[in-house]
């Protein structure tokens, strides 16, 4: 089981990106949806999981590159909203849970027709 102040960590971190995200003025980026984050236990690497369901995936590395060049924007962000001396590493990628989630409910439709 993860330590409390960790997940706390990742719940205020997943915050504050999400806001931060949300602020940028590429549109691209700024719609995108945080799914959860982890953090390593000294709070030195966060990985940070994009929902991609309604993402093309030819789309996946231009908006990935996009990311890595916002990425000192983002620590900024996150450093002058909280109280933090360092803000750790950020790293994205795609979270396909859902997506492997939404086929699974509709082959289970399929089933009980």
């Amino acid at each position: 089981m993860k330590d409390i102040k960790i997940q706390k960590t990742q719940a205020f971190l997943e915050e504050i990106l999400a806001l931060a995200l949300s602020n940028l003025s590429n549109p691209k980026l700024n719609c995108l949806s945080i799914t959860h984050i982890e953090c390593s236990r000294g709070k030195q690497h966060a990985k940070v999981f994009i929902e991609s369901s309604a993402i093309p995936q030819e789309e996946r590395s231009h908006i990935l590159s996009q990311l890595k060049k916002a990425t000192p924007i983002l620590k900024e962000y996150t450093l002058s909203a909280t109280s933090w001396f360092k803000c750790p590493d950020l790293s994205f990628c795609f979270d396909d849970g859902l997506r492997a989630q939404s086929n699974l409910e509709a082959i289970f439709k399929q089933i009980t027709k």
